[in-house]
């Protein structure tokens, strides 16, 4: 029981980071945008977003698929489960544009070159709209906790 109620914490702990890093992620974009950012702060936020998105896969699949709360057969046959891996997939192909860049301002400023933020206010607007589709993948979730069905 204290196991269920830890992964449960860390789960919500590691949401709360999330929607914090990708708002900050999307606020340092829209900084750097106008000129009054630097790299770094996105780079920072970017780092806490994906720690917490890393802690989020490991706690979720270990509460969904690994016995500890109501079962692989509740999750699967829940339609608010699949309305929250839809939120998820969706926020997985909105982050690849910001990563692949990302990952490019990082192998650039290692070398000591100059980065290319051309892009920054669409991806200022693309971590604002991630934040709202977590903020979406919350209210799923509350449903399913509270066994919410429909049909």
């Amino acid at each position: 029981m204290l196991v269920h109620w830890f992964l449960a914490a860390i789960h919500l702990l590691a949401l709360v980071l999330g929607f914090w890093a990708v708002l900050s992620r999307g606020a340092a974009f829209r900084r750097l945008a106008a000129g009054v950012g630097d790299s770094r702060s996105v780079l920072i936020a970017d780092n806490m977003w994906g720690i917490s998105a890393v802690i989020l896969l490991i706690t979720g699949g270990m509460r969904a698929f690994g016995g500890y709360e109501k079962g692989t057969d509740y999750y699967l046959h829940q339609p608010l489960f699949h309305l929250k891996m839809t939120l998820f997939i969706i926020i997985l192909v909105l982050e690849v544009a910001p990563m692949v860049t990302l990952i490019k301002w990082r192998i650039a400023l290692a070398r000591g070159a100059a980065i290319e933020a051309g892009r920054a206010k669409l991806f200022a607007r693309i971590s604002h709209i991630e934040a709202l589709l977590v903020l979406l993948m919350v209210v799923a979730a509350t449903g399913m906790a509270r066994g919410v069905t429909f049909g």
